[in-house]
């Protein structure tokens, strides 16, 4: 393992706010939501990246057509302390805070499940940021969950990169402290004719077992090594806690599934992440 901060991600169930949070936070306060295809959680950070509430955690539930979703968000943060700003990790496609893909969320019944074309045509072009601005009553950015999840990880030093394991595979690049153009790594091809997602997504794993699942998760890294010759790579999501340490190389690190909520803090930090996600 290298020394940056690692930890075995996952955790125990998520708790409701308590009277535990900062009593003098300091501003902005940033409502993290991360959108997830099992769960969706969020908190509310202070201007250092601190949570000032414990993180709230509902199921996803499906079918999920974008009206649904964005209710479902307005319910989870209210309790939360009023914030000033928000940021969300999306798990799709999204660009300027608009959707073009929701893998998860096009479906009739969830992750595997036959694809709906009328959530499909529902979730292509949806101006999530706007919904969502709208909605909590602030500004608010939205980036694929894998890219926030990373800006709370990475050093800034080279070309690091992030690879999600959860419900499905997700990844972000950045380069010396900058986010570069998402790509949908997820939904390429990968081996026996299926995608980096269908093989390595949370169904899969169930259905194979960690072992033979770790296995694919070595090759995956060895071809994206082959792929970016990335000089750091991190791993997270809800699954990462799954994968064998040994196996390793000192360039890899795995990190909390926290991170998808202390992310979103950077989102709001432009010099940092080198690339604006959304308008204002």
């Amino acid at each position: 393992m290298s020394d940056r901060q690692s930890s075995n991600g996952g955790g125990s169930p998520d708790p409701t706010p308590t009277d535990t949070a900062k009593s003098d936070p300091r501003h902005p306060l940033t409502l993290a939501v991360d959108i997830g295809g099992t769960g969706l959680k969020a908190s509310v950070l202070d201007a250092d990246g601190a949570m000032v509430a414990d993180r709230l955690k509902v199921a996803t539930s499906y079918p999920l057509p974008p009206d649904k979703l964005v209710a479902s968000l307005g319910k989870l943060v209210a309790p939360l302390p009023k914030a000033e700003r928000a940021s969300v990790g999306f798990p799709g496609m999204v660009r300027a805070g608009r959707v073009l893909s929701a893998p998860h969320f096009s479906t009739k019944d969830g992750p595997g499940s036959e694809v709906d074309g009328r959530l499909l045509e529902l979730w292509s072009g949806f101006d999530l940021a706007t919904a969502l601005t709208k909605s909590f009553g602030m500004p608010t950015k939205v980036a694929n969950d894998a890219d926030v999840q990373g800006a709370a990880v990475i050093s800034g030093d080279g070309l690091e990169f992030v690879m999600t394991l959860g419900t499905g595979f997700g990844t972000g690049v950045f380069y010396e402290g900058g986010l570069m153009p998402h790509l949908e790594i997820s939904h390429q091809p990968f081996r026996k004719g299926e995608t980096y997602n269908d093989q390595l997504g949370e169904a899969a794993r169930k259905v194979i077992g960690e072992e033979r699942w770790n296995k694919r998760v070595q090759k995956a890294i060895r071809n994206m090594r082959a792929l970016m010759f990335f000089d750091h790579l991190y791993i997270g999501g809800g699954n990462s806690r799954r994968v064998i340490r040994d196996n390793l190389d000192d360039d890899v690190t795995i990190v909390d599934n926290t991170a998808g909520i202390l992310g979103g803090i950077k989102l709001w930090e432009v010099d940092h992440i080198g690339v604006n996600q959304t308008d204002d």
